[in-house]
């Protein structure tokens, strides 16, 4: 696992590299992890990032009174948070958003690479209405060589999206990949628990995670 370079800072959000989640990432790297492991642990890792990538977003003032009697000046979110996840490995992100953020609106977008050309293609978006006067909250685990990311966003922008409002968020993220979108996006903050080495050959991120989708909603067990 890598920790934040240089040319990173800024547009990248790497969360700390702290010995808890260097072992969770043991765990989910693992080829041997069971998905009875692979899955709460991943969620917590999920966590780590919806909570990074919430602070990113605008608050403004909001006192309340303390049960002391006191006034505590607090925060609340100023804008709508809207989540999209890219189908289908995205949709393991729903549920803790869900947990942390109820009142956060959700959408979804299904985008398919071409098996010959290798290009993306769009296949479906449902987004929730006023998405353009909110914030988004983009979820897809793995930014690899950044097609997919590039696609996904390139929809939320169609629909008026500012591109300073949104937030990718992925467990692993490849340098090639980072670098695509930022070259395209500069202003697309992106929220990853590691930046990996590189890429191989078939497009895998190294030393990497395998297939998150399969590995996550189990299938890659063979029946």
């Amino acid at each position: 696992m890598t920790t934040r370079t240089e040319p990173l800072r800024g547009v990248t959000h790497v969360l700390p590299q702290t010995n808890r989640l260097r072992a969770l990432h043991s765990i989910v790297r693992d080829h041997e992890a069971r998905r009875e492991e692979f899955v709460p642990t991943a969620n917590r890792i999920i966590r780590g990032l919806l909570d990074a990538a919430l602070d990113l977003l605008p608050y403004e003032p909001r006192d309340v009174r303390t049960p002391v009697g006191r006034t505590y000046p607090g925060l609340s979110l100023a804008s709508q948070v809207f989540g999209v996840s890219v189908a289908r490995a995205g949709d393991s992100m729903e549920s803790e958003l869900r947990v942390m953020a109820p009142e956060t609106r959700l959408g979804k977008i299904l985008i398919q690479r071409d098996k010959v050309t290798k290009l993306p293609h769009l296949h479906y978006a449902a987004l929730p209405a006023g998405i353009d006067r909110g914030h988004v909250l983009l979820l897809d685990p793995m930014l690899a060589t950044g097609g997919t990311a590039l696609a996904a966003i390139g929809v939320l922008l169609d629909h008026g999206v500012p591109e300073e409002h949104i937030v990718f968020v992925n467990l692993l993220s490849a340098p090639e990949g980072i670098k695509a979108v930022h070259d395209r996006h500069p202003e697309v903050r992106i929220v990853t628990s590691s930046v990996e080495e590189r890429l191989n050959e078939h497009a895998f991120m190294l030393p990497g995670i395998g297939d998150f989708g399969d590995r996550y909603f189990g299938t890659d067990t063979k029946a």
